[in-house]
């Protein structure tokens, strides 16, 4: 296999993967539900979580984590092997990038899926696991005074990129890093206005 075919089909294989419809597989199996007719009309673990239970929006959240960091770690090291001729990092940061494009846009669901969060965690213990810890942290401080997923999510997204230039990542991780949050965090833009009106929905995972 070449190094131009390896390239495209690891980017189609990344993309693919991140579009495995997590969520509306386990809502249509276990309640009948289209998981986006409800609540949010998100496809992701949150709104599995409001609708259909804990257990299945855990399982949500391992696999969508799992997606990320499959492609941008076995899937990304075994295509490279074929002399792709991009800098490595870079090249996973594309992997990284199309995995999460599959996840919001999932050509098995007709493009309408989830936010992209639990796979851009999977992407960044990935690529930058250092980084992640401040925002993990953030994360769970945020949630815990506020219960508000889609707050701590945008402040945890905002943070990983600083946190990466500050532990002197490669320039091409950070733009990667600042890819897939800044997508990410362009996908909560209803939850931001519903969050300055007063009207986002709190979230009691306990």
């Amino acid at each position: 296999m070449g190094p131009v075919l390896a390239f495209s089909i690891s980017i189609l294989s990344a993309y693919l993967i991140g579009s495995f419809p997590t969520s509306f597989i386990l809502a249509r199996k276990l309640k009948g539900i289209d998981i986006r007719d409800l609540g949010s009309g998100n496809a992701g673990a949150t709104n599995i979580l409001r609708n259909v239970g804990k257990l299945p929006a855990l399982v949500t959240l391992i696999i969508d984590i799992l997606k990320g960091v499959l492609v941008v770690t076995i899937i990304a090291n075994y295509a490279y092997s074929f002399d792709i001729a991009l800098e490595y990092d870079a090249y996973r940061g594309l992997m990284g990038l199309a995995v999460v494009c599959g996840h919001i846009w999932p050509v098995f669901l007709k493009f309408r899926g989830g936010k992209g969060v639990a796979t851009t965690f999977g992407v960044a213990v990935g690529l930058m696991p250092f980084a992640l810890i401040p925002s993990v942290l953030i994360w769970i401080l945020v949630f815990y005074i506020t219960s508000f997923v889609s707050l701590a999510s945008i402040m945890a997204l905002l943070l990983f990129p600083a946190v990466a230039c500050i532990l002197k990542y490669s320039l091409y991780s950070i733009l990667s890093s600042v890819a897939v949050c800044s997508l990410s965090i362009y996908m909560h833009r209803d939850n931001i206005k519903r969050l300055v009106r007063g009207e986002e929905r709190k979230t009691n995972i306990f």
